[in-house]
């Protein structure tokens, strides 16, 4: 596994929600901050929870089945999907319903994950997801 891959791994982990979405929306991981930093040092608590809530940057975990498609005909729109599960898109800061789901049982650490409906998707992530920052 490359460093790349590994960096991917840490940001969105694997981690069951619990849920899938309904009707239109689409179930986001929101990425994971760093708590150190390369060379080791650890990262301030503050720090690390300015840029876990101030990401926008998410992979696309489910879709609900009328995610991009006619609400009156079912039908797909003309453009298609805007995303699919494991693209990653640009979400809003504000809005969805944003729940934590620990790493694993009793465990502090947590990821984000965030319940957008289909026309609330900003946009494809098509450069590396790790490079884009959060507003501090």
């Amino acid at each position: 596994m490359t460093e790349y891959e590994n960096e991917l791994k840490e940001a969105f982990p694997e981690v069951d929600p619990g849920i899938r979405p309904f009707g239109s929306r689409v179930l986001v991981q929101i990425k994971t901050p760093k708590t150190k930093t390369k060379s080791g040092l650890f990262l301030g608590h503050d720090l690390v929870e300015t840029e876990k809530w101030n990401t926008q940057t998410a992979k696309v975990i489910s879709l609900g089945p009328l995610a991009f498609k006619n609400r009156d005909t079912m039908k797909a729109w003309p453009e298609g999907d805007w995303c699919k599960p494991g693209d990653f898109v640009r979400v809003g800061k504000y809005g969805g319903d944003r729940f934590e789901v620990p790493f694993e049982k009793d465990s502090d650490d947590c990821a984000l994950f965030v319940v957008f409906n289909d026309l609330d998707i900003i946009g494809d992530v098509y450069s590396n997801p790790l490079e884009i920052k959060a507003f501090l």
